[in-house]
Parts: structure tokens; sequence; C-alpha cells
């Protein structure tokens, strides 16, 4: 069977062809347009899934940081190449290796610690699978010899959804520091 397109573009001449072609490339147009429309349309409900999802990553992480102390973390640094965690504007740890290593010796100094992300936690979704956070954050920990300390400040982070679960793929502590005037 022949190209039904095809058949009628050969029996027009002229105008009536230019008419044809420029009909069909509209039709056309309007096909994509409409299913672009489509595409953008999702994105509303796809933001506020996202959203959803980052904030309530975000309260298990304090709670888990919480209960079961600075090793909670290491089940949301992501373990890949990309990660890095920057403090007060200093790359703490330049990937996740030294992230991994740098936690589990910060633990063995912390008998407790209390993390609270403040009420202001703001989430930018991305894309599906990538959204970034801000939040102000309060601290409270406990070493081993008992020494209390209490500092807040503010977090960024990028979350993304890999292997069924969010993670920060890089993340920026940071405090005021003293100026000592």
């Amino acid at each position: 069977m022949r190209d039904p397109i095809r058949a009628i573009a050969v029996r027009l001449t002229g105008q009536k062809r230019r008419i044809f072609a420029l009909t069909a490339a509209t039709i056309f147009a309007g096909c994509l347009a409409s299913s672009a429309g489509a595409v953008e349309s999702q994105a509303p409900n796809r933001d506020q899934t996202v959203d959803r999802a980052v904030r309530a990553f975000m309260q298990t992480v304090a709670h888990d940081v919480t209960q079961n102390g600075p090793l909670a973390w290491l089940k949301y640094f992501d373990a890949g190449p990309a990660f890095f965690m920057a403090v007060n504007g200093q790359v703490a740890f330049p990937n996740a290796a030294a992230a991994q290593e740098g936690t589990r010796k910060f633990a063995r100094t912390i008998s407790h610690i209390e993390l609270k992300w403040g009420d202001d936690l703001r989430v930018d979704p991305l894309t599906a699978e990538l959204a970034m956070v801000a939040v102000p954050w309060r601290e409270i920990q406990v070493d081993t010899a008992g020494h209390r300390v209490d500092e807040a400040g503010y977090f960024t982070a990028l979350a993304e959804y890999r292997k069924g679960s969010w993670q920060f793929r890089n993340a920026h502590w940071s405090a005021p520091v003293s100026t000592g005037h």
C-alpha cells in the first residue's frame, strides 16, 4: 500500500502543493506543541511529588542522626565519585571515601548528637531525581568527655534519587564565624 500523504502530494500541483505542505506542517507542529504541553502540565505534579519526598527525606535524616549518632550520615551520603562536602566555605571532604573516614572518626568522639532542621526548609525540585535543599539547622553535640556544644547555621545540598532512595550528592554546612570584635 502506498503512503496516502505522498499519493495526495503527487496529484497536487503548484500552489495546491504549497498549501497542502503548509497545512501538513501546521498540523504536525500542533501535534508537537500538544505533546510538549502535556509534559509541561505534568511538571507541577512532579515538582509537588519531589518536594514532598525530599521533605520526608530531610526529616528522616534528622531523626536518624539524632537516634543513631553521626554514623547515620553514611546512609545518606552518595558513595559515588560526585560526592563532596564543604563546611564554612572550605572543602571538608573532597569525595565519598574522605566523608566516610571523617564521619567515622568524628563519631568516635561523640556520645550524643541532636540535629534539628529549621522551619524554613526550602526544596527546589530540579528534575524527578534531583532537588536542591536549603535549611537552617541547630545541633547539640555531647562529646565522650561530657562537653556540650550547641551550634546553629545553614545547610544546603543537592539531593539525588538513586537506587530507590534519596541521598546527598553534595552538601555544605555553614555556621556564623566569630569575628572577634
